[in-house]
């Protein structure tokens, strides 16, 4: 069995790519943008900033202390994180799966590649989808022909259905990308982040 991909790190590379955070600041931008891909919060984010940094992935950055509250950490992303960042994004937008969460959260994070990078990966991604449905109508006809009952069939149908839905979306997705409408920059990562002025609660 396929592991799942990490997205809780996968999150929190991306949100570093972009510039150093604290754990919280990564917290409260997860909470506002509603990525509700990440789940078991607060706890699962601190558990990924561990293992993240065990591995050397990421690297602390600075660290401060306000008053009486406990010492935080701000990290940044070293060369070996931004290469797994990297890796991690393009499987995810590239190879179609079973479980939609990881295309999901590749979705919502892919402004951390270059526009053309995500062109290619989704390039790759729409001829596996097309692939899939050629797949399935053959199957589909295959067992008409042979007098199933459209009852016995109906997964099938869903499965078709819900891969041409997305193989229409991707190729959407790559027609903005081609004309220009879709794309982004450094700054627009900047400000989409933004600055968080909360104060991480006394633990």
């Amino acid at each position: 069995m396929a592991r799942s991909p990490d997205l809780v790190g996968l999150t929190v590379l991306a949100l570093l790519s972009v510039k150093p955070s604290h754990p919280y600041e990564m917290h409260r931008f997860i909470l506002d943008t509603h990525k509700d891909y990440v789940t078991g919060l607060p706890r699962s984010l601190y558990h990924a900033v561990d293992r993240l940094a065990r591995d050397e992935l990421i690297v602390p950055f600075e660290t401060s202390r306000e008053g009486r509250r406990p010492e935080r950490t701000v990290y940044e992303l070293s060369d070996e994180g931004r290469a797994e960042l990297t890796t991690r994004l393009r499987r995810l937008l590239t190879e179609p799966g079973q479980d939609t969460r990881g295309f999901l959260a590749a979705v919502s994070l892919m402004g951390c590649l270059p526009v053309r990078e995500v062109e290619r990966a989704l390039l790759t991604r729409v001829a596996a989808l097309e692939s899939a449905v050629f797949s399935c109508d053959a199957h589909m006809k295959g067992l008409q022909e042979s007098g199933l009952p459209r009852l016995l069939m109906l997964e099938l149908e869903c499965e078709r259905a819900l891969r041409h839905a997305e193989l229409e979306w991707v190729r959407s997705v790559l027609e903005g990308l081609g004309s220009g409408q879709l794309a982004w920059s450094e700054q627009l990562k900047l400000d989409l982040l933004g600055e968080t002025d909360e104060k991480d609660p006394a633990v």
